[in-house]
């Protein structure tokens, strides 16, 4: 009894660390884009030109750097978006540290802008299209809308692994993968004992 123990231990341990290391593998990740690149959140800042060519995704960050003295950072809805009415705003993310970090957590289009000094009739106002991550898509609909290329990258901070990096498992890919090995790993014990 004692030799099959010591036999199966380091198969058992080695099969352990492999499906160990299959749970912890990412299936996306989400990165933290600095509103306005190295600008920042300010007026002289044209957010229609940073907003075009990203891709945003559900999960995603947005970090606001600007003088709280001056500025602010309101989530409203599209009309007063159109209208740059800060009077009723979904939420108001400005903490007064001038540094926000502001949550995608929702596929759905968001609209942000400042509603102090009348900067948003200067275009401090980013419309966001958050998207659904591809590994949520049907596998038609992934192909069709994930970018050949990942966007091109600004020099913000990011959280790794980024997007467009290594490739990940779906969760149905994972579960087949995790039982290919577990059956593998049954396999060889089995053998180990009778041989």
């Amino acid at each position: 009894m004692k030799r099959m123990l010591a036999s199966s231990s380091p198969a058992m341990v080695l099969l352990f660390m492999v499906f160990a290391v299959l749970v912890m593998l990412p299936e996306a990740s989400a990165k933290r884009w600095l509103v306005g690149d190295n600008m920042g959140w300010n007026s002289n800042v044209n957010y229609s030109t940073w907003v075009k060519g990203k891709h945003f995704y559900n999960g995603d960050w947005l970090f606001f750097v600007y003088d709280r003295n001056q500025i602010d950072v309101l989530e409203v809805n599209k009309n007063d978006y159109e209208k740059c009415n800060s009077d009723h705003p979904l939420h108001n993310w400005t903490t007064g540290a001038g540094r926000d970090d502001v949550p995608l957590n929702v596929t759905r289009n968001y609209y942000f802008i400042s509603g102090k000094g009348g900067f948003c009739f200067k275009g401090m106002k980013p419309p966001v299209e958050t998207r659904a991550p591809a590994s949520e898509l049907p596998p038609t609909i992934a192909n069709a809308t994930s970018p050949a290329q990942p966007p091109a990258e600004t020099g913000a901070p990011t959280f790794s692994p980024e997007r467009g990096g290594a490739p990940t498992l779906s969760s149905r890919t994972q579960v087949l993968l995790m039982a290919v090995v577990f059956a593998i790993g049954a396999t060889w014990d089995t053998f180990i004992h009778f041989c």
